[in-house]
């Protein structure tokens, strides 16, 4: 094998990244398979490829024969069995070394050169095999390598082909990847030479090379998306800490800052909308709710159910189930079509929810009486947002129920949940323990009093705003009732006007009807005269003619 050959496979090797040690050891490894094809080949051999001027020799190993049965490589299974895993019959090949155990018994072997004349040429085919086939397996293991670690990143290819299961992928040169189906997103229709973005799914090997899929409904490409086009996110001062979605049909990601200052929502939302609409438009008309992330689950869990308008959350720490209380007019857009933006609310903040319009639940607290609740049967004091007591039983000897919140109401002059709300989960946490002292909460039942002093200013302020609206509607319905009154009497002068106008035509016309029937009776009259003399000329002929 020449020089030109070997500085071929180390220029080779520099460019593909392949190790070159590597590239001599499959060439030798090749050069022992052709040779052992070779009519009289020794039963046991090894070829050895100088790596400075690519000659190559063959040895023959000669083994004595008591050591040849402990060199050679031992199978778990006979020949002649059957495979457990294939349940075909097990054919063994070719008794092959066990180099390790051959280098410790080297000094009882002898070799002697048996390199066949005329190797040469089948030496340079081989080594052009080897060197193709090496370049593939490297070429495959480093991009294997490469995409294995980008798993869960965006990517945009190409669509090259597609069928009823995958659809092709061009990453780059040489370098395909699968859109399956069951990672499409519903509707979507991706056409040839169409550029799409997608996220690496999984990468495998196979013998074909690497599987890489790809996907389009994974709700790892809307953090991604967002990371693309959002500078905020792609910095970290802004993080998308959990993704709900209904490929094809509408999102909720939940945001957090990170830094003083800079607002998720709106850093997500862009100018004039300008970076959620990108997002979207990659979506393909996907809709997207941006939700501020709060760590306190009441809150939370109000935001996730926007666009809806929600009035109170009761939260069950230990079941982790809230039940919201929605105005009526809301509860169909809380709930969503067919339950979707209850369901996407749940999975955005891991809560169970359980939706109730104000109607529901104050017929729940109407029906569990309200007067005298607290002294007969036991029903917590707290005052929800609505205004209606806590449907729940309080605790024995106690005003509140068990949740931590209307506990805490215990050390305060307010019976007002909506009072807390300046306050930490911890604050709240720590107002509820019996076993702190005032003093050790001061500052957090002070907030709580200036809070309910604001609320009940606004509370003041709402109803004299209502009673203003009602005063002016009142005062409305009033005018408009006049106005319809008036309308009516003008209404009536003109039917009893239109009436007397009926008359006078009906009595003209009336007139008119007799002038004309006096011509035509004064007419009858003449005619009836008329046939009188008639027949009184008759009956006198009559009477000649019997004389005569």
């Amino acid at each position: 094998m020449s020089r030109e050959i070997l500085e071929a496979m180390n220029a080779l090797a520099a460019e593909k990244g392949i190790s070159s040690e590597a590239l001599m050891e499959a060439l030798e490894d090749a050069l022992l398979s052709a040779y052992r094809k070779q009519p009289g080949s020794a039963k046991y051999a090894r070829v050895e490829l100088d790596r400075d001027t690519a000659d190559f020799r063959v040895y023959e190993l000669l083994i004595p024969d008591d050591l040849e049965e402990e060199l050679l490589v031992e199978h778990d299974i006979e020949e002649g069995s059957i495979d457990p895993e294939t349940g075909e019959v097990v054919v063994l090949p070719d008794p092959e070394l066990d180099w390790d155990k051959v280098d410790e018994h080297r000094d009882r072997i002898d070799e002697q050169d048996v390199t066949p004349s005329g190797f040469g040429r089948i030496a340079a085919m081989t080594a052009k095999q080897v060197i193709l086939h090496r370049v593939r397996e490297a070429e495959r293991e480093l991009v294997l390598d490469e995409f294995r670690d980008r798993v869960g990143e965006l990517i945009t290819g190409i669509v090259q082909q597609k069928d009823s299961r995958y659809t092709l992928v061009q990453l780059r040169d040489r370098v395909e990847a699968l859109l399956p189906k069951s990672e499409q997103v519903w509707g979507e229709s991706y056409q040839h030479n169409q550029r799409i973005k997608a996220v690496i799914k999984e990468v495998e090997a196979s013998p074909k090379g690497p599987s890489i899929i790809v996907s389009r409904r994974d709700p790892e490409l809307i953090r991604q998306l967002f990371a693309l086009e959002v500078p905020e996110i792609a910095d970290g001062l802004v993080e998308i800490t959990d993704v709900a979605r209904e490929p094809g049909y509408r999102a909720k990601i939940a945001v957090v800052s990170h830094a003083d200052g800079v607002d998720p929502v709106g850093a997500c939302v862009g100018p004039r909308g300008s970076r959620v609409r990108m997002v979207v438009s990659e979506l393909r008309g996907e809709k997207i709710d941006i939700i501020p992330f709060n760590d306190e689950p009441a809150r939370f869990v109000a935001k996730a159910l926007s666009p809806a308008r929600v009035r109170e959350v009761l939260v069950d720490d230990e079941n982790r189930q809230a039940t919201v209380i929605v105005p009526d007019d809301q509860l169909a857009l809380a709930i969503g079509r067919e339950g979707q933006n209850a369901r996407l609310a749940a999975r955005l903040t891991g809560w169970r929810i359980d939706i109730r319009s104000e109607t529901e639940f104050v017929e729940e607290e109407d029906e569990s009486g309200d007067e005298g609740v607290e002294e007969h049967t036991g029903m917590c004091a707290a005052i929800l947002g609505n205004g209606r007591r806590c449907p729940n039983d309080s605790l024995p000897g106690l005003r509140y129920c068990g949740l931590k919140a209307h506990q805490a109401l215990a050390r305060v002059s307010t019976d007002l949940v909506a009072a807390l709300a300046p306050l930490s989960v911890e604050e709240v946490e720590a107002l509820s323990d019996p076993t702190i002292e005032d003093d050790d909460v001061q500052d957090a039942i002070a907030a709580v009093e200036a809070e309910a002093e604001e609320l009940e200013a606004q509370f003041a302020e709402e109803e004299a705003a209502e009673a203003a609206q009602a005063a002016e509607a009142e005062a409305e319905a009033a005018e408009a009732e006049a106005d319809l009154a008036g309308g009516a009497d003008a209404a009536e002068d003109e039917d009893d006007a239109a009436e007397d106008e009926l008359d006078e035509v009906i009595v003209d016309e009336a007139d008119a009807a007799e002038e004309a029937i006096e011509p035509v009776a004064a007419d009858e009259e003449e005619v009836a005269e008329t046939d009188a003399e008639v027949d009184a000329d008759e009956a006198t002929d009559e009477d000649e003619r019997a004389e005569g």
